[in-house]
């Protein structure tokens, strides 16, 4: 039923709402703790929206027929219902109702990692692929100086971090001119396409180059209670960097969300939290240092395969099936699963086939019975791919700490260019120096020396709804050579070790093909998006 508001109310109402009377509306410019609250109080209240905010957030100088008003305008109000509902009673839904956009610059490349944790939580972080390294503003290279490190150790890693990015800098022109000298440009391509795709193919092959402690910008956006997960794991993390600018976050979060985040100094609930996350994790390293003493490698297994496919369930392609024919049907889980075991792997296809569809583009996926079954897998690729394939939030992920102990990977097209005593000074100085961070008592300071060329392990547990996002995006010909092998290798596994090859199949976006210039089809449709918005663009060709 339509609201009627007096003219005053209408007023008073219209730099808040997007429509005065409309069952559907927007909130805009109020303070996000504004919002969260009136969401919290609405859930509680029979007042309509607009009501409720008239009623009890807008001050009696509000109804004034004002055309613009106080950013502040109901904070008070906000505060005081979040001291009752969020920190009394603990209603932590509440704190998913406002949400912050977060500009984190400087952050190195371990920090990066830290900061990407959370599921609930979205992410842009500087690309080595489009950004050169080379260099040095306020005298200095990108990368982070742990403040761990003091002395000669300190002398040592900064002199050795600026031997690795001259070579990466002396190398970036070189890598250019052989990429332009090994494919010239096509008669009729645009120049700004091809000098884009040059550029972002040398970047590419470079940045094993680079340290972990190369530093990046991380835009983010979250909601209260995610930024609040995000601190209290920050606050306990061993390394000074993530610690120190835990703090930096926290100083920010409360000038837009400060009654989001008051549990995180209470003593008994954000100190204890974090203390509980540091004692587990030290708990759990001493009896990893008791019960495999004498198992760890110390270097890589010969001949061991970049990608394994360790566990998976036989009976998933069967479970999927039942899954899908589950909201469609009124029978229940047990007996479509009987059903569906009955059935011939033709019946099993066709129900697949159906579920699945015509899919147009890799954004058209099947619903949630994909979800039914999931696959687990052990990586040991290099820390560059590690890094793009952590970002992926739906699915579980953890991974070991950088070393040098797993070797490195060195392009071909290093080899090819002449590069190869270069790439192997950098990777050799790397390691020495990482021992003797470690050496002296700073294992986790470490890794913060290690070039991204050297391999990591980790794993990455989804499902097959996952599965088929990740593995069709991270193989589209524009990605980059190191994750689009792991993602195109997954794929194989999904249907050869697990024969879930109707699952397989269904992934038609999964691309196997050989790309020499990754980015030139994308570049050339991005010109073609940006003539269409510019007819009168000139092109250099």
């Amino acid at each position: 039923m339509a609201e009627e508001f007096t003219a005053e109310e209408r007023a008073a109402l219209a730099p808040y709402v997007t429509d005065l009377d409309g069952p559907v509306f927007a909130l805009v410019n109020l303070p996000e703790v504004v919002k969260g609250a009136l969401f919290a109080r609405y859930s509680r209240s029979p007042k309509s929206l607009r009501r409720l905010f008239l009623d009890e957030f807008l001050t009696p100088e509000g109804l004034e027929p004002a055309t613009a008003r106080t950013a502040a305008v109901g904070t008070e109000r906000a505060e005081q219902l979040y001291e009752r509902v969020f920190v009394e009673y603990g209603d932590d839904s509440v704190a998913q109702l406002g949400g912050v956009h977060l500009a984190c610059e400087g952050a190195s490349n371990i920090l990066t990692k830290v900061l990407e944790w959370g599921r609930l939580m979205a992410y842009l972080e500087q690309s080595t692929r489009y950004i050169p390294y080379d260099d040095r503003p306020g005298g200095r290279y990108r990368y982070h100086v742990p403040e761990e490190l003091a002395g000669e150790l300190s002398h040592r890693y900064v002199a050795a971090l600026d031997r690795a990015f001259d070579t990466y800098a002396a190398w970036l022109p070189r890598m250019r001119e052989f990429y332009a000298a090994r494919f010239s440009r096509p008669e009729g391509e645009s120049e700004s396409v091809w000098r884009t795709t040059i550029r972002a193919k040398a970047l590419d092959t470079l940045r094993g180059l680079l340290p972990a402690a190369t530093i990046s910008n991380v835009g983010i956006y979250g909601t209260g209670q995610a930024y609040e997960q995000l601190l209290l794991r920050m606050r306990a993390h061993p390394l000074r960097e993530a610690r120190a600018y835990a703090e930096l976050m926290l100083a920010e979060l409360r000038r837009v969300i400060p009654a989001f985040l008051r549990r995180v100094d209470i003593p008994e609930r954000g100190g204890a939290w974090s203390a509980y996350l540091a004692e587990t994790r030290e708990a759990t390293r001493e009896a990893a240092a008791r019960l495999l003493d004498g198992a760890e490698a110390s270097a890589e297994t010969p001949g061991e395969d970049e990608v394994t496919l360790t566990d998976f369930d036989p009976e998933g392609e069967v479970k999927v099936v039942a899954a899908a024919l589950y909201g469609v049907s009124a029978l229940p889980d047990a007996r479509l699963l009987a059903l569906v075991r009955r059935m011939t792997d033709d019946e099993r296809a066709a129900v697949l086939a159906a579920y699945v569809g015509k899919r147009s583009n890799r954004r058209h996926r099947p619903g949630r019975a994909f979800e039914r079954t999931s696959y687990r897998f052990d990586i040991l690729g290099d820390y560059g791919a590690f890094r793009d394939l952590q970002r992926h939030r739906l699915l579980t992920l953890e991974w070991q700490r950088l070393t040098p102990y797993h070797g490195y990977v060195i392009p071909e097209a290093v080899v090819e260019a002449g590069a190869r005593d270069d790439w192997r000074r950098v990777m050799e100085e790397a390691a020495a120096l990482h021992d003797a961070i470690a050496s002296a008592g700073l294992a986790e300071v470490a890794s913060y020396a290690v070039s991204m060329a050297y391999r990591v392990r980790f794993y990455m547990e989804l499902n097959a709804r996952e599965a088929m996002h990740v593995i069709e995006l991270r193989t589209a010909p524009q990605g980059h050579p190191s994750y689009r092998r792991v993602c195109q290798a997954m794929h194989r596994l999904i249907a050869d070790r697990a024969g879930h090859r109707a699952i397989a199949a269904a992934m038609t976006f999964a691309d196997h093909s050989e790309v020499e210039l990754e980015r030139l089809e994308a570049e050339r449709a991005a010109e073609r998006r940006r003539s269409a918005l510019d007819p009168e663009r000139k092109e250099s060709r």
